[in-house]
């Protein structure tokens, strides 16, 4: 059984739900959930957030984060997934925000560096993920929701 089956399996059985606000995984950790038989019954709401506006204006992340630390920040995963609980309600809520190349990064903040952050019973655990910048872009995206799928893991 795949990770994504997993956790549908974990969701259904305890009556959960789930929500997603994205940026480098440009929807496809959501793509993810979905392909499993019921998600329905706990998908509430996925979005692909990639710019600071929509970030800001959706899910309500500070302009002062966005400006101090960044949209490749911890701060900046942490702000997604509580603006995400605030708009859905869902008992859990994952973000991704990062660089998946392949421009773009700076020696601060590379290409190939992710922040996934998952929000669940009030508790927000933030995950750094860091891959090697000369990974293909398609394949980075694939490895960061990857990533993010064994964070909500982990968390459940």
């Amino acid at each position: 059984m795949n990770l994504e089956d997993e956790i549908g399996r974990f969701l259904i059985d305890n009556k959960l739900t789930i929500s997603t606000a994205e940026s480098c995984t440009g929807g496809l950790l959501s793509s993810k959930l979905t392909d499993v038989p019921g998600s329905s019954n706990y998908i509430t709401y996925n979005v692909v957030t990639y710019s600071n506006d929509i970030k800001n204006k959706i899910l309500n992340v500070t302009e002062y984060t966005l400006e101090n630390f960044g949209a490749v920040s911890p701060e900046c995963a942490r702000e997604m997934v509580q603006g995400l609980k605030a708009i859905t309600g869902s008992d859990i809520c994952v973000a991704t925000t990062g660089i998946a190349g392949p421009g773009g990064g700076t020696p601060q903040k590379p290409v190939g560096l992710c922040y996934a952050a998952v929000l669940y019973k009030d508790a927000t655990t933030v995950e750094r993920i860091l891959l090697p910048p000369n990974t293909l872009r398609k394949q980075m995206k694939e490895l960061f929701a990857q990533q993010a799928l064994k964070l909500i893991q982990k968390v459940l």
